[in-house]
């Protein structure tokens, strides 16, 4: 389509259609244009290009067409008018706090997030006098307690990485534009397919496109989207400068997994609220995490704010990481590993890895306890997944 407009279409045919326009050659897949420059038709128009007089592709490392149309197409899919994309999940991140945000400013963050996020406010951005405070994600009021004269953005993830915890993104978005605050919110989980925060009144959203965008545990990627001006203009010129940069081929990568995004987030939810209720039931289960489920704490506002539950569950055993390791080596099928979104289920022990390099505290904090294990439900079949999940089980009598 060469002159798409996404307003006038369904979410699953925008992220079919949206951001693509055909070279010359009208092929109909989307082209990858593996070219680290572009040329220039005269000395007049490359200074052109680079001075911003004249849109167009300069270098890969901020223009190349395929990353721009993966950009176009997520910021259609979000309804917002800008998207960076770029190396991994915590690339984009970094680049949205290292675009918008300068020394001295303070950060008010959820405890419930990836804990690599945990470790780059600590370690790194602390290290340019950014300053952060961590509140109970679900919460609000503790939200606004947290915020001081220098705070400048409120971030989040929700549902949260593993405990599936969730905040009222609408309340939250208030109460950052009442005191001149940016909420940014971390939509990996649910994509926009499922939930899509800018419409419940948040500024940034991030992406770690490695996960569910890309469907099939393939590339890394990530994306912030927003406004033309912080997005467009501040991320993008961080992005331009230092240079973390998504290559041509992970962003054919997910646009292919964008187009069926719609269809396999509706199939990982089903699948994780069938195996979310029959782990409820099993004995050896002391509790199970998953916002699908009644007796979640948020199960409501799950219903409110998102269209589905999304792919990953986690549960709890007793016995701590003897117990849950256990569990985890007695499964034959899924895959043990730390990473989600993938079609094929995973199995990990957050307190060893995902969550590994926090001290003991910030994971005690953060309910990450030592017997609880994560499972990011896939696209097997979910009979052969509670089979599976039954050998390590049963190993706990």
């Amino acid at each position: 389509m060469q002159d798409f407009d996404p307003n006038e279409y369904d979410p699953e045919t925008v992220a079919v259609r949206a951001g693509y326009r055909r070279t010359s050659e009208n092929e109909h897949s989307e082209a990858i244009f593996p070219t680290s420059s572009f040329v220039f038709a005269s000395a007049a128009e490359a200074a052109a290009r680079f001075s911003g007089e004249v849109p167009g592709n300069i270098y890969s490392r901020f223009t190349n067409p395929t990353v721009r149309t993966f950009e176009e197409r997520l910021a259609a899919m979000e309804g917002g008018d800008a998207c960076v994309a770029t190396a991994s999940g915590m690339a984009a991140i970094l680049a949205m706090m290292m675009g918008l945000l300068r020394s001295g400013d303070h950060v008010v963050c959820s405890r419930s997030v990836f804990g690599t996020t945990t470790v780059l406010l600590n370690n790194y951005m602390a290290r340019f006098g950014v300053q952060v405070s961590y509140v109970p994600l679900s919460d609000v009021s503790a939200w606004g307690e947290a915020t001081r004269p220098e705070t400048r953005l409120y971030f989040c993830e929700t549902p949260s990485n593993p405990l599936g915890e969730l905040v009222d993104i609408r309340a939250l978005a208030e109460l950052a534009h009442a005191r001149g605050l940016l909420l940014a919110v971390d939509n990996c989980f649910c994509t926009p397919a499922l939930q899509r925060p800018l419409q419940l009144g948040a500024d940034l959203v991030i992406h770690s496109a490695t996960k569910f965008l890309d469907g099939q545990g393939r590339c890394l990627g990530g994306a912030v989207v927003g406004d033309a001006e912080r997005v467009g203009k501040e991320v993008y010129g961080f992005l331009r400068t230092a240079g973390p940069t998504l290559s041509p081929f992970n962003a054919w990568v997910f646009l292919k997994g964008l187009e069926t995004l719609h269809l396999r987030m509706r199939a990982h939810s089903g699948n994780a609220l069938e195996l979310a209720r029959w782990l409820r039931g099993h004995p050896r289960v002391r509790a199970v995490h998953y916002p699908g489920l009644e007796e979640h704490p948020q199960h409501a506002l799950a219903d409110v704010q998102q269209s589905g539950y999304g792919g990953v569950l986690s549960f709890e055993v007793e016995g701590g990481r003897e117990a849950a390791w256990s569990v985890i080596d007695g499964t034959r099928m899924l895959s043990i590993t730390a990473n989600l979104g993938d079609a094929k289920s995973t199995i990990t022990h957050p307190a060893s890895t995902t969550h590994g390099r926090l001290s003991p505290e910030m994971r005690e904090a953060q309910g990450i306890t030592e017997g609880l294990v994560r499972v990011a439900v896939g696209l097997e079949s979910v009979a052969d997944v509670q089979r599976d999940l039954a050998r390590g089980l049963d190993r706990l009598r």
